[in-house]
């Protein structure tokens, strides 16, 4: 049996009162493209923290490829990259610069860091930019370069969080494309957090996330068919006013 990268297990947690998420559960397996969709609110960047250990995890568990989060951290994060939603780069630090302090941080040595800044600056065409301070690139340039950053150290899983939020059309059909191409060519496992319907692809895997549950958890097909919808948009407006329906019967 297969080993999934990532592995959620009735994970619930809560602010207070309020509860953002409440018995999560879902697997994201090797070499899939999987897309966390959810309205802004639905928990996402609650479930990205607690992935990343953020946050620790209040109930239930999280694994990846196998490592629990919280009793094997130090396995768990080694093996996974991390774009958050917020802007991470230092801006007064030039790209190469911010590479070599991520690298560092992953106990990557300077020769070897260089190598691997080299290598993934020209997969990004991002080469002619290295000495550039990050300050002076567009929001385009700086999403492609923390998407380097998080692959820096050869990751089996990335996880990313409403990374296209703010660019423009193009850009974010650049970064998806490119994202993509990473698991036909290297076999990285994605989980891509969003709130925008265009971006889930007919091949993709699809977890809707609303007001903290899970309503779907399958390849796009699947939900469709499950849902009798006709469009990714049908499929969620159909799954969310079912949720909405049940919540008031409650």
């Amino acid at each position: 049996m297969t080993t999934p990268m990532l592995s959620v297990e009735a994970v619930s947690h809560a602010y207070g009162e309020r509860r953002a998420l409440d018995n999560v559960t879902f697997a994201v397996e090797p070499a899939t493209f999987a897309v966390l969709l959810g309205l802004n609110g639905a928990g996402k960047s609650t479930l990205f923290a607690l992935i990343t250990r953020l946050y620790a995890t209040q109930h239930g568990r999280i694994r990846i490829f196998g490592h629990d989060v919280e009793r094997a951290s130090g396995e768990a994060l080694r093996i996974l990259g991390v774009v958050f939603q917020s802007r991470t780069l230092d801006l007064d630090l030039s790209v190469m610069q911010n590479l070599m302090y991520h690298a560092a941080l992953h106990g990557v040595r300077n020769r070897e860091a260089q190598r691997l800044a080299h290598e993934v600056l020209v997969r990004m065409a991002l080469k002619d930019r290295a000495h550039d301070k990050v300050r002076n690139l567009s929001g385009g340039l700086m999403r492609r370069i923390e998407i380097a950053r998080a692959l820096l150290h050869r990751p089996r899983l990335l996880v990313l969080d409403e990374p296209t939020v703010g660019l423009d059309v193009n850009s974010r059909a650049d970064i998806l494309t490119y994202v993509r191409r990473l698991i036909a060519e290297d076999g990285v496992s994605v989980l891509w957090a969003t709130h925008l319907i265009d971006e889930v692809g007919e091949n993709d895997h699809l977890i809707v996330l609303h007001q903290g549950h899970v309503l779907a958890d399958s390849p796009l097909p699947r939900v469709l068919a499950d849902c009798g919808a006709t469009s990714v948009l049908d499929a969620f407006a159909r799954l969310t006013r079912s949720e909405h329906l049940m919540s008031k019967a409650e």
